[in-house]
């Protein structure tokens, strides 16, 4: 568990294994911190956002963890991030419409106020994504 923050919420920041299903106790995870912070209504946004971050990471990281971090820093504000062990910065592209793959980043993109990715002192990188949160669903 991570330190309150301005809203006196804990948050999450879990080390998880870089495998698929990681996304199915992820999404519980989020589900549970967002009724808990009394914020119901962006679970199926985070969710989505999360499991998309956690794709992008299984797809491009070979290490065998990655740390899940779910946040609510402030009343109006949401963070879903995971921290992987590759140095390759996420690229947004636009797929063909045959492609399997390539929407994860640009469904982020729409669906967060911000997002962005950074490199940690130690290696690999830390991608984000900052969702609103209504301030006038806090309990």
């Amino acid at each position: 568990m991570a330190a309150a923050r301005e809203t006196e919420h804990p948050g999450y920041n879990v080390m998880m294994a870089n495998v698929p299903q990681t996304a199915t106790e992820a999404r519980r995870m989020v589900r549970t911190a967002c009724a808990a912070w009394g914020i119901e209504k962006q679970a199926d946004t985070a969710q989505l956002v999360l499991s998309e971050l956690i794709a992008n990471a299984v797809h491009h990281t070979r290490g065998r963890h990655i740390r899940v971090i779910v946040e609510h820093p402030r009343a109006d504000r949401l963070l879903i991030a995971v921290v992987d062990t590759s140095r390759d910065l996420p690229i947004v592209r636009t797929p063909h419409t045959a492609d399997v793959r390539g929407r994860g980043l640009l469904l982020i993109q729409a669906l967060s106020a911000h997002w962005g990715c950074t490199r940690p002192g130690r290696g690999g990188k830390h991608v984000w994504a900052l969702l609103e949160a209504d301030p006038g669903q806090e309990r």
